[in-house]
């Protein structure tokens, strides 16, 4: 296929690189301390903030799923009040969606992007400082909201009205200002990411030469800017709906409560994308690597994205089938989501093909991105069936939702994530990790996350609803299952944590380029990377 390009392959040496460097923080003294992180405006600082405080969020949020796990253990109520439990369940999607996956593809695009494309910074560095540092108050007047009398939001992450604006606690307010926050920093990182892709390309990189990376995280960051503003929007009529005797979603005062869902689920669908976008990219990356094969289909790749992210605006309301809209709507609903699966399924064809007489190694990076294609897959096939608006009616509000979207955030989102951890670690960190120890995580992690989601699937398809902490006697068996594998998968991430804390503090040392077939830029500069990515614009041939 002519319109395979292949990445760009600077003519500036790898010496060369290191010199400018060299060069540039000889005449620059970089603050030391706390200072250097508070201050800082260098994209890879960012960067690695970004990465600690999704990772310090996972475990936060993954400490509330245990809890939730715990009570789920054995049926009847054991360890907490129901109220607390709906606390649980709402906080842990929050911080799962905006505190964890959002912010870790945050760091990795802050990290990679400007080396991906031969830029020495972001944009707008100081955009960039600001937009990190407004997220940790953002979370702390959300967790905060935990201790207030009357307890934190307790509505599901979805917070529908009239749960939350009619009956839900006084913290409400603290829940409205956090996500605020976070969509102003969410939003702050989108313009950063198209400012720097528009205008800071190395001479030669034309558009269809961008590493894959670097074109889902453009088409990401123009999904944020278009939704970010209508959740914004629709938390703050619920702001005024519960504080000041408006009635937006109350029909007594002439409003609607499914026009919240409407609002809301068109941010959330888009949203959905948002999260996994980026990983497409990330697994382009990884499978030619170690395949040892340029991507197969590069260009069918960025039109699949793109027309991803056009149909993401399309679909909402499949969350929406038991609401009672028009059959003529749940047609188009249903018809426009199973578009949808088309073009993910040419990435996943294109992948296999990647890889189809490659030869392979499996590295933990590559594991990771296949453990990725077979389970992302998996959610797939789970998000076509919850399509089919009959098919919906018995699986709404179930468990196997629950298995649905876990498929793909977790063994999606989350997987892929990992994958770029271990894959760009040793560019990081100028150390090669505990190949050992990155197998025993891959291999915990991949039968726990199996035993914790898949046989959710069966208990909503028995017809055990979610978000609820007491269940019918004959969903115990199971129940004790997942809750085995969700402790198991919760442990197995603090070997991640071992194995990337032992990476930072040495090992061996890591070439420039430590994977035999990986192409790009990044490459290029020594490793562990310069303070200044590239001084001077490489040429791209």
């Amino acid at each position: 296929m002519n319109t395979l390009t292949r990445e760009a392959e600077p003519n500036m040496e790898i010496g060369q690189v290191e010199a400018a460097s060299d060069h540039q923080d000889e005449h620059q003294q970089h603050p030391s301390g706390i200072k250097r992180w508070l201050f800082t405006t260098n994209h890879k600082d960012i960067g690695t903030l970004y990465l600690w405080f999704s990772f310090i969020m996972f475990l936060t949020g993954g400490a509330m799923a245990m809890v939730i796990r715990a009570e789920l253990f054995q049926p009847g109520l054991q360890l907490i009040e129901p109220n607390f439990f709906n606390q649980m369940t709402t906080i842990h999607g929050l911080i799962m969606v905006f505190g964890a996956v959002m912010p870790a593809f945050t760091g990795l695009a802050n990290w990679l992007i400007p080396m991906m494309i031969g830029a020495p910074d972001m944009a707008l560095p100081r955009m960039n400082n600001w937009s990190f540092w407004i997220l940790p108050f953002a979370f702390t007047i959300l967790l905060s909201s935990l201790f207030m009398e009357g307890g934190g939001p307790n509505f599901g992450w979805t917070f529908y009205a009239p749960l939350s604006t009619t009956y839900s606690p006084d913290s409400t307010a603290l829940f409205v200002f956090s996500i605020h926050i976070m969509g102003i920093s969410s939003i702050m990182g989108a313009i950063n990411v198209i400012v720097t892709i528009v205008n800071m390309r190395a001479p030669g990189m034309t558009w269809m030469k961008l590493p894959l990376f670097v074109w889902t995280w453009l088409i990401t960051a123009f999904l944020l800017i278009a939704v970010m503003p209508v959740l914004a929007g629709v938390v703050t009529m619920v702001l005024t709906d519960k504080y000041f005797g408006t009635s937006f979603f109350d029909a007594a005062g002439g409003g609607d409560p499914v026009m919240f869902q409407h609002i809301f689920w068109f941010f959330g669908h888009p949203e959905v994308y948002i999260m996994i976008l980026p990983s497409f990219g990330i697994i382009s990356a990884i499978v030619p690597t170690f395949s040892r094969k340029r991507l197969f289909g590069y260009a069918s790749m960025v039109y699949a994205t793109s027309s991803i992210a056009i149909l993401s605006f399309l679909v909402w309301a499949h969350h929406m089938f038991t609401t009672g809209m028009p059959v003529f709507a749940e047609l188009f609903f249903m018809y426009c989501t199973m578009l949808i699966a088309v073009p993910t399924g040419v990435k996943v064809f294109n992948w296999i093909a990647t890889m189809w007489r490659g030869s392979l190694t499996f590295e933990t990076p590559m594991l990771f991105a296949i453990a990725f294609i077979i389970l992302f897959t998996i959610g797939g096939f789970s998000g076509i069936m919850l399509a089919i608006t009959p098919a919906d009616f018995q699986y709404h509000d179930t468990y196997f939702v629950v298995a649905h979207f876990h498929y793909v955030l977790v063994t999606g989102a989350i997987f892929s994530i990992m994958a770029a951890a271990y894959y760009w670690l040793p560019k990081w960190t100028g150390n090669m990790y505990d190949e050992r120890l990155g197998k025993i995580h891959f291999w915990c992690s991949v039968i726990s996350v199996n035993v914790l989601f898949f046989p959710m699937h069966f208990l909503g398809l028995a017809g055990m609803p979610r978000r609820i902490p007491d269940y019918a006697v004959q969903f115990a068996d199971v129940n004790q299952i997942v809750s085995i594998g969700g402790f198991a998968f919760g442990l197995s991430q603090f070997i991640f944590l071992a194995l990337v804390i032992k990476c930072i503090r040495g090992g061996e040392k890591a070439a420039a380029k430590p994977w035999e077939g990986a192409e790009g830029l990044e490459w290029t500069l020594p490793s562990p990377a310069p303070y200044h990515s590239f001084t001077t614009p490489p040429e791209i041939k």
